[in-house]
């Protein structure tokens, strides 16, 4: 490793080292809880619009028929592999569902490259010739076991057993590790038979989802609520993923990237009770607020969508 490389890595340690070491300690030995709620992906309707939030940014999703998973992260923990095993953070509950318990995909959506977005340890046990993956601009290395990639820039789109999946624009930053090239990053949009839904990825605030509005009626946003404190700079706090919603119009908000890892400083359960309060008397909005739990975009809507 050069002399560059290294004054980074020893200035990241200085800095995060002793709270890192801290935090894997106290995890280390601790029973890992289930999810309170298990999702039955093969009693969903291929004729409707159904998700189920898997922890963090991992979302199984059947658009009427297409089958996506985004930012898969389903194992114990997420970080460096050294020596065969994962140094880092660890799940505060298990994955709704286990990778063998996943329903047959036809894509995988990557937001970017940060290691509890995209796994490798879940990437590689997933189906490598029937699966397409989509990833941002500069992310093709990470995902090269896969026959069928697409690779994205902002605004670049692909179609997928019918879903048109466009890469967005977010607020945020690519690079994998301390010392790696910035790769590219963003959300998508997903539309097919006339509707559609946003995978935020990972962002901070931004403006950049209030053009959707001119765009597509959005049924659904799924959009990042935790690790605000202190990367508020990187990750949009409840109050700011409500205004997205808002701003692009977005029927019901999925919020996701909180309660499975302490990736900040803010209390466990203080991401969904302050979107809870922020949404007041739209709280009808939030699609749903604990891991493994499962949503369908309501019928009637879903008919007046038809009409």
């Amino acid at each position: 490793m050069n002399p560059e490389k290294l004054k980074i890595y020893a200035r990241f340690a200085r800095q995060h080292a002793r709270r890192f070491l801290t935090q894997r300690f106290a995890e280390a030995g601790q029973p890992i809880p289930p999810a309170q709620h298990r999702p039955a992906p093969a009693k969903w309707d291929d004729n409707s619009l159904t998700v189920a939030w898997l922890g963090h940014a991992t979302v199984l999703i059947n658009f009427y028929g297409t089958w996506l998973l985004t930012d898969p992260a389903l194992r114990s923990n997420v970080g460096v592999n050294v020596a065969g095993l994962t140094f880092g953070p660890r799940r505060l509950v298990k994955p709704a569902l286990s990778i063998s318990e996943l329903p047959p995909l036809d894509a995988v959506l990557i937001s970017h490259a940060h290691m509890d977005h995209c796994d490798l340890g879940t990437l590689r046990r997933l189906p490598r010739q029937k699966t397409q993956v989509v990833v941002q601009k500069g992310n093709l290395d990470l995902v090269r076991r896969f026959q069928q990639l697409h690779e994205l820039e902002w605004g670049e789109s692909v179609e997928i057993d019918g879903a048109r999946i466009e890469s967005l624009k977010v607020n945020h930053w690519g690079a994998r590790k301390l010392t790696d090239k910035h790769r590219g990053y963003g959300g998508f949009l997903i539309s097919k038979n006339g509707r559609a839904l946003v995978f935020g990825g990972d962002t901070a605030y931004t403006n950049a989802f209030a053009s959707l509005r001119h765009r597509a009626q959005i049924d659904l946003a799924i959009l990042p609520i935790g690790a605000y404190d202190p990367y508020i700079h990187a990750h949009a706090n409840p109050e700011q993923s409500w205004a997205m919603r808002r701003e692009m119009n977005a029927t019901y908000i999925l919020p996701m990237h909180h309660s499975t890892f302490q990736l900040g400083r803010e209390p466990l359960k203080e991401p969904i009770t302050r979107l809870l309060k922020a949404a007041g008397d739209e709280s009808w909005r939030i699609a749903l607020t604990e891991p493994g739990q499962t949503w369908s975009l309501p019928e009637q809507e879903a008919q007046e969508k038809v009409a």
